[in-house]
C-alpha cells in the first residue's frame, strides 16, 4: 500500500470536519458515500432502494429494512432529516403482513412513496415477490400520513390485471402526474388518486435496463438505470427525451467508464432546492449481500447537467448542498491526526497483519478471522481510510467509551470489483472525550448468485486500513 501525501491528509482533514463547522458557519451538513450511516438511536441506517420525499420542511427517506441473514421482507423503513445528513428513525412504515404478498417469507423490494395532489394520500408503490423471484408484482400502500403506517392494498392494476414486473420506481411530473417506472424501459401513467394504471407510456424502450429513475430538467426527462449483473455494481447509463411517450435516445454513461458508478446502483434522483438552484442529487446502493443489513451503504453524489449531458466527473467521499459540492474554506481546517503515524502506545494489532514497513505508516491488512486492531483516541470523532478491492471482506468496527461500553458497532465490506480508496468509516460528532476504536476481522466476505446461478461477489476475506484519524 502506498503512503498518502500531505495533501490527500489535509482533504481528508477538510471534509471530515465538514460538521463541526457547519454548526458554527450555517453551512450545510456534510453528506457522506460509502460509509454507515448513523441514525438519531446510533443504529445503521437500513433503507435501501430508497426514495425521498420532502413534506413540510423535512426529508422522508422510504427503503427496505434489512436483514444479515434472509433476504426475506422485514419492513420497510421511514426516517426523517432536514439536511439530508442526520436521520431520525420515525418508524417501520410497512412491517410484515401476516400472510398475502407482503407476508412471511416474502420478498418486498424498492419502496416509493409519493403524495397524490388529488386526495392528499400518500401512496407507496414496491416490487413484491417469493423467495424464488417467480412470482413479481407491483403492488401499493396508503397512509393519510406520511410516515404511516401504511396500509398495503394489494396490486396495482392495469386493464384489471396486476403488473407483473420487478425492479421499479416512480416520476412525479411537474403537474402532478404520477408514473410507475420499470425495468426493460417501461412506463405506466398512474390514475389521479395513484391507485391504479391508466395507460402505458411506452414500452420496452431500454430492455436491459433495470433500478429506474427518472429527473426532469428544462424541458428534458432523463431516465437513469443499470444492466443486470444482480447485486454486483455495473456502468450505468441514460436516455434522454423530451416527451416521456419518446423518443428516447441513448446517451452512455453518467460516469467515468470501469468505475461501476462508483460502485454502485440506480435507485432514485432528488431534486433538492438551494438558496441558488436546483440540485439534483443522485441516490445509487452498494449492495453488500449477505449483510445488507450492517454493511451494505449508500453513494449519494450531486449530478452535472448541460442540456442533454448527466455525468458525475468524480467520486466525493464528502459534499455539501449549499456549496455546491465544494469543500469548506481552508481557513476553517481543524486540527487532526494519524494515529498510525504517531504515539505507538495508542494503537495495538492482534493477530497476523502485514505491514507497509516502507514508511513511516504502520498501516495493515490481514484475512485472519479474528485479527484486531485498538486505537485510544480522544476526540469527537474518528475516520478509517484505506482501499477495496477484489478480495477484500468484512470487518466489525465498534466504538466503546471510557467505560468499555459499546456505543457505535457498524459493519465495514471491503469488497469491490475494481480497487479503489476512500473513507471506510466516520462516526457522528460524539461528545469530546476518550474512546477506544476496534476493527475486526471477520473472516467472510461478500458473495451471492443470480437467479441463472452464476457466481459473484469476493475471492477473499482481505481487510486494509491505511489510516486512522482522529479530529
Amino acid at each position: 500500500m502506498k503512503n498518502f501525501s500531505q495533501s490527500i491528509l489535509t482533504l481528508l482533514f477538510l471534509t471530515l470536519s465538514g460538521n463541526a463547522i457547519a454548526q458554527k458557519t450555517g453551512i450545510a451538513s456534510t453528506i457522506y458515500s460509502g460509509v454507515p450511516w448513523f441514525d438519531d438511536r446510533g443504529q445503521v441506517v437500513s433503507a435501501h432502494a430508497a426514495g425521498i420525499i420532502k413534506d413540510n420542511g423535512r426529508y422522508y427517506l422510504f427503503g427496505e429494512k434489512h436483514s444479515d441473514t434472509t433476504n426475506a421482507f422485514t419492513g420497510f423503513n421511514c426516517y426523517s432529516s432536514t439536511d439530508l445528513s442526520h436521520w431520525k428513525f420515525e418508524r417501520i412504515a410497512l412491517p410484515v403482513q401476516d400472510s398475502g404478498r407482503l407476508g412471511p417469507n416474502r420478498v418486498g423490494e424498492r419502496a416509493k412513496v409519493m403524495k397524490c395532489p388529488k386526495t392528499g394520500e400518500y401512496v407507496m408503490l414496491m416490487h413484491t415477490d417469493d423467495m424464488g423471484y417467480k412470482d413479481q408484482c407491483i403492488g401499493y400502500a396508503t397512509a393519510s400520513k406520511i410516515t404511516g403506517p401504511y396500509t398495503f392494498r394489494g396490486p396495482i392494476l392495469f386493464n384489471g390485471k396486476p403488473i407483473r414486473k420487478w425492479d421499479m420506481g416512480t416520476f412525479q411530473d411537474t403537474d402532478g402526474t404520477g408514473y410507475l417506472l420499470l425495468h426493460s424501459g417501461e412506463i405506466y401513467r398512474l390514475s389521479d388518486d395513484y391507485k391504479s394504471a391508466t395507460e402505458q407510456v411506452i414500452k420496452d424502450m431500454s430492455p436491459e435496463c433495470e433500478s429506474p429513475a427518472i429527473l426532469k430538467k428544462g424541458g428534458i426527462y432523463f431516465w437513469l438505470g443499470s444492466h443486470r449483473t444482480s447485486w454486483e455494481r455495473n456502468d450505468n447509463f441514460y436516455l434522454t427525451a423530451t416527451s416521456l411517450k419518446g423518443p428516447w435516445t441513448a446517451r452512455g454513461l453518467f460516469a467515468p467508464e470501469g468505475s461501476l458508478t462508483y460502485n454502485s446502483q440506480t435507485t432514485f434522483v432528488l431534486p433538492v432546492e438551494t438558496e441558488r438552484d436546483t440540485i439534483f442529487m443522485f441516490m445509487g446502493d452498494r449492495w453488500s449481500y449477505p449483510r445488507q443489513a450492517s454493511a451494505a451503504t449508500y453513494v449519494w453524489q450531486p449530478l452535472y447537467i448541460h442540456g442533454t449531458s448527466l455525468y458525475i466527473p468524480n467520486y466525493m467521499d464528502s459534499w455539501c448542498l449549499d456549496t455546491h459540492w465544494n469543500m469548506p474554506p481552508l481557513q476553517n481546517l481543524i486540527t487532526g491526526k494519524s494515529v498510525l503515524a504517531g504515539d505507538k502506545n495508542a494503537y495495538a494489532f492482534t493477530g497476523n497483519w502485514q505491514h507497509n514497513t516502507s514508511s513511516n505508516l504502520a498501516n495493515g491488512s490481514s484475512d485472519e478471522k479474528g485479527a484486531m486492531l485498538t486505537v485510544k483516541f480522544h476526540g469527537k470523532r474518528v475516520v478509517v481510510y484505506g482501499p477495496t478491492g477484489p478480495t477484500g471482506g468484512y470487518a466489525q468496527i465498534s466504538i466503546s467509551n471510557r467505560r468499555g461500553k459499546k456505543i457505535l458497532t457498524a459493519t465495514i465490506d471491503m469488497y469491490s470489483l475494481n480497487q479503489t480508496k476512500g473513507i471506510r468509516f466516520i462516526n457522528p460528532l460524539l461528545p469530546e472525550d476518550d474512546y477506544t476504536l476496534t476493527i475486526t476481522v471477520l473472516g467472510e466476505h461478500s458473495k451471492w448468485s443470480d437467479k441463472r446461478r452464476n457466481d459473484y461477489g469476493s475471492k477473499g476475506n482481505m481487510v486494509w486500513i491505511d489510516q486512522v484519524l482522529v479530529n
